[in-house]
């Protein structure tokens, strides 16, 4: 993947997803502040917006692994204002991005870049109380491996937080007047199969049982917990929602299209038209589900 080339896809997708990222940001800071997960804000419904109702912890130092532009750096900064933000990622582009956004929210001082793979390359960051990790550790061939890498930066009583899994994102009815009803789910078997094929050819690639949970307990970490997080946004969509869906599809074409049938091919195509009736940026049933899963434990005291 051209991550280069990704990096405004990936920065508009962040950006839509801020209400959840957020709701994650409330759970971090209930699980790190003095009076422990059940002092704050935190569920995954409701929970308060990050600096909202809890007293804010004491976090020094903030480690985003895997930060692509830095929406979700920003964030972090912004929920625990006393910290320093380390943006990592191995993409110079894409860290370009984030500190030109550091820049334009006023974070420039707070937040910093470093380019690095992971797990190698990370020796040099240095100690963290919190290291988040999003949608980055899938892309590790050894993840049980990165997860311990990243769980050795952690201070005494710091936190790992590792956002993989969930639900895949649902935009679509189940019959969209177009093609064979079902599209979302077939589409959605198409995915798995490319993303095994993406996680078998990685470097160093082990097959194991993807349970975090277990690679948090094995990486000497205590007190797991995970909890998911949900993005609702209904019909009808915002117009560049619209546009991030059907950018979402058009990459469904280039990367496994060809392991749909042509029913599915021409429905894709024609979801994907911005002068079709039946595109997707102009539908008016289209909407946004997402749901993601972060999964957190501490180093000993």
């Amino acid at each position: 993947m051209d991550w280069e080339v990704l990096g405004p896809f990936l920065e508009r997708g962040a950006e839509i997803q801020t209400p959840l990222y957020e709701q994650a940001a409330a759970w971090l800071r209930a699980l790190l502040s003095p009076e422990g997960p059940e002092g704050g804000a935190g569920g995954a419904s409701g929970a308060a917006a990050p600096g909202a109702g809890s007293r804010a912890p004491t976090v020094r130092r903030i480690l985003d692994v895997g930060s692509g532009p830095g929406v979700v750096s920003c964030l972090l900064a912004r929920a625990f204002p006393e910290a320093e933000v380390c943006a990592v990622d191995a993409t110079e582009a894409l860290l370009a991005r984030a500190r030109a956004r550091a820049d334009r929210h006023g974070l420039a001082d707070r937040i910093h870049t470093h380019c690095a793979e992971v797990p190698h390359g990370l020796d040099s960051l240095g100690g963290a109380d919190l290291i988040w990790s999003s949608k980055a550790l899938h892309h590790v061939g050894d993840q049980r491996g990165a997860v311990a890498a990243l769980a050795g930066h952690l201070r005494p009583g710091g936190l790992l937080a590792v956002c993989e899994g969930g639900l895949a994102p649902r935009f679509l009815p189940r019959d969209i007047g177009v093609g064979r009803p079902g599209l979302q789910a077939r589409l959605d078997a198409a995915a798995e199969d490319w993303f095994a094929e993406m996680r078998a050819a990685l470097p160093d690639a082990t097959d194991t049982l993807e349970d975090w949970p277990a690679f948090l307990a094995n990486a000497g970490l205590r007190t797991p917990r995970t909890r998911s997080f949900l993005l609702d946004l209904p019909a009808p969509l915002a117009d560049d929602v619209r546009r991030y869906i059907q950018a979402n599809l058009s990459r469904a074409v280039e990367e496994y299209g060809d392991q749909l049938d042509p029913g599915d091919l021409s429905t894709l195509t024609r979801l994907v038209d911005p002068h079709d009736p039946a595109g997707i940026t102009r539908r008016p049933d289209a909407f946004l589900l997402s749901v993601q899963t972060v999964h957190t434990a501490r180093a000993q005291e």
